[in-house]
């Protein structure tokens, strides 16, 4: 698959390959219902525990959207973008082993914000290094296959051998919870594995050269580009629109696991769907990346943001677990597409020897958007005591987001 990609492709691709383990395993998956788990037999009620899980999220992501911005312009100068790169990572893979070690509910919601941060902030560097390892022509092709081998090898394998634990470890006298624990250690010896031919072979060709007072010149490199905002008006048009939607995105994909719990699908379901949804991401988000070549990565984009409308409908009127597959399934076809091509579609916009600075830019919007979407689901699910209203505010940021891209985000791709 990928013998037409340079060596510098290649290894970006495989931080994808790296990282999606997190993503499933730990985000979406398994220590949701182990939390979940933790926090019902320490006397919390499952929507209680819905909504400090959303709380958990959108604290952890304000971090990181405080930080992003003064963080991409530092990594712009020469050097540093890796620097930055290998410290989040190396606090995402010590922190995510480190949830092996813990049985209290509140200890574990601790140290996952933790794992949150370092992944989320070594993303910004990750996903900057794109202008780095291609051009500008083969950036919807190389961000979608990142996205691609993340899901069918990333993220399938080791859940897959995670929840084979999960599942059948009693027949060979491991513990459910002992299990979960080894499938969390497994993540992050993954991470570390695949991170390597990122930290050998991909080098940061687009640069400010080092200069005396990096910090405050970083902060005034920043003032300057938003009192020149006019300049950029079609890069912020499409953050705003991809602060909506990407915000739903986010959302359904950390909510998913403890929602279906909560509307009574079981455990075993759960998993099993959530696999589903790896192999199934796997072609369609090549598919995407290749009809954008056709359609554009705008189009795209709106088909994405309409089948999640759908999506929200589905989980508000679920009741059964084929209706969580359907979902699953759904999701599967649009989620990592959308990722891709919102990534690629935005570095074709920007200044390259900013990429860092404006990839700043795209994660404060991301993670200011992950604050508020866990956060309305967890008020909705609070005040009306049904998690199924929390699942039906989601719709509306779809609605925003794609009224923006519609009203306002140009067809040409350069913009």
């Amino acid at each position: 698959m990928l013998k037409n990609f340079t060596k510098a492709e290649k290894s970006w691709i495989f931080y994808d390959w790296a990282n999606s383990a997190y993503s499933v395993v730990i985000t979406a998956a398994i220590l949701p219902i182990f939390f979940k788990t933790l926090a019902k037999n320490g006397g919390v009620s499952p929507n209680m525990a819905d909504s400090y899980w959303g709380y958990a999220n959108s604290i952890a992501t304000l971090m990181v959207a405080i930080l992003a911005p003064i963080l991409g312009s530092v990594g712009d100068y020469k050097d540093r973008k890796m620097q930055l790169f290998k410290f989040f990572f190396i606090l995402g893979t010590i922190s995510t082993a480190a949830l092996s070690f813990t049985d209290h509910w509140m200890a574990l919601l601790i140290i996952y914000m933790i794992t949150v941060i370092g992944f989320s902030s070594a993303n910004i560097f990750y996903d900057a290094f794109l202008i780095d390892v291609t051009t500008e022509e083969r950036m919807d092709m190389v961000s979608s296959y990142g996205f691609a081998l993340g899901y069918i090898g990333g993220s399938t394998i080791p859940f897959v051998i995670s929840i084979s634990m999960v599942l059948f470890g009693a027949k060979i006298g491991i513990s459910s919870s002992l299990a979960v624990k080894i499938s969390f250690m497994l993540t992050a010896i993954w991470w570390v594995v695949f991170t390597i031919p990122m930290l050998r072979n991909v080098k940061q060709i687009y640069y400010i050269e080092k200069e005396k007072n990096t910090i405050r010149k970083s902060f005034l490199r920043l003032y300057n580009t938003f009192m020149n905002i006019r300049q950029y008006k079609k890069v912020f048009v499409f953050l705003i629109a991809y602060f909506f939607y990407i915000d739903g995105v986010n959302t359904i994909i950390k909510m998913s696991t403890v929602y279906g719990d909560s509307v009574g699908v079981g455990s075993n379901s759960l998993l099993l769907a959530l696999l589903m949804t790896q192999i199934v991401a796997f072609p369609c988000a090549i598919i995407y990346g290749n009809l954008a070549k056709k359609v554009g990565a705008r189009s795209m984009l709106l088909i994405g943001i309409a089948i999640y409308i759908v999506i929200c409908f589905v989980g508000y009127n679920m009741k059964s677990a084929v209706e969580f597959w359907i979902l699953a399934f759904l999701v599967a076809t649009s989620q990592g597409g959308m990722q891709a091509l919102s990534r690629s579609y935005f570095s074709k916009m920007i200044p390259k020897e900013k990429a860092n600075e404006f990839f700043g830019f795209y994660d404060v919007f991301g993670k200011f958007a992950a604050i508020m979407g866990p956060a309305l689901y967890a008020m909705f699910s609070q005040i009306t005591g049904n998690s199924r209203y929390g699942v039906l505010s989601v719709m509306l940021l779809f609605v925003i987001g794609g009224a923006i891209m519609i009203l306002a985000v140009p067809k040409d791709e350069k913009a």
